[in-house]
């Protein structure tokens, strides 16, 4: 239990120095004037460092990228809080959701049957497209 509040309060810290960061008062003026769509490209180069880091088998630069990332996720979500449009709960609630739906072998698995890969494989790929229809 004391590594889940450790996560928590790191958590809701990084919340908390990205609401400040955007804060329209005191906070950081470039921050301020960021939208999802002038950052996009930092997201994109974030995802791109964290493979690079991944593929050099560099884990402790693969640990710091992957915190540039969530930082990016973060800041995305804070905009659009910004905008009233959604939150970072509204993002953790959706992708939660999507797991479980996504993985019915762990979640709804009555039968306790072993599923291959390819299997599981085929069955994201169907829940996904019949999500996407």
């Amino acid at each position: 239990m004391k590594k889940y509040n450790e996560i928590n309060k790191n958590f809701l810290n990084l919340i908390k120095i990205v609401e400040k960061l955007r804060d329209k008062k005191n906070g950081c003026l470039w921050c301020n004037s960021q939208t999802s769509e002038s950052i996009a490209k930092y997201s994109i180069e974030e995802v791109n460092e964290v493979i690079d880091a991944i593929n050099r088998d560099d884990n402790s630069n693969i640990c710091e990228e992957l915190g540039d990332l969530l930082f990016q996720v973060i800041f995305h979500s804070q905009i659009k809080s910004d905008e009233k449009k959604f939150d970072i709960n509204d993002v953790i609630k959706s992708i939660n959701k999507k797991m479980i739906r996504r993985n019915p072998h762990v979640f709804d698995n009555k039968n306790k049957k072993k599923y291959t890969l390819n299997e599981i494989e085929k069955n994201w790929i169907k829940i996904k497209n019949e999500e996407k229809n």
